[in-house]
């Protein structure tokens, strides 16, 4: 199963759109994961529309409206693979042990709020953040992540953007 993982859209904004490449990715997927900072509702149904199921966490950018239909984290099962989600994911020191305290029994923690992109394999975990497709800030370029999950293996792989 081919799942396309976001972060930190903040869409919408001015004419502002996710990259074509992105959009690709996204139509290709199996599930879509956003791990918050959508920033409205309208952006989610957007997402919808591309087919795949999706599957997000609220960020602290994010409306109010998305703020109430959205948890605050959440763990989602996939290809028979544990996956949580959260957006925001403490500071820097020590954040990869918190985050596995935090979901345990997890094959992979996805988080977003640093637009640094992450995939690191930490105690048998992955530790994920997809960047951001829009705002690359800190980073050296936009991203998202695709996975590819099969026989109970993540297989996480970068995709930098235009």
């Amino acid at each position: 199963m081919r799942v396309a993982v976001l972060a930190d859209t903040h869409l919408p904004r001015g004419t502002r759109r996710l990259p074509e490449a992105c959009v690709e990715e996204l139509r290709r997927a199996g599930a879509i994961v956003h791990a918050g900072d959508l920033v409205s509702l309208a952006f989610l149904d957007e997402l919808r529309s591309f087919g795949p199921p999706v599957y997000a966490v609220h960020g602290n950018a994010d409306e109010p409206a998305a703020r109430e239909r959205l948890p605050a984290e959440l763990v989602v099962e996939l290809a028979g693979l544990r996956i949580g989600l959260v957006h925001i994911p403490g500071q820097q020191a020590g954040r990869e042990e918190r985050l596995l305290r935090r979901f345990p029994g997890c094959d992979a923690v996805v988080y977003g709020h640093t637009h640094v992109p992450q995939v690191e394999l930490h105690a048998g975990v992955w530790i994920l953040n997809p960047g951001s497709p829009t705002e690359r800030r800190r980073s050296p370029s936009r991203a998202l992540l695709v996975l590819e999950l099969d026989r109970g293996r993540i297989e996480p792989r970068l995709v930098e953007l235009a």
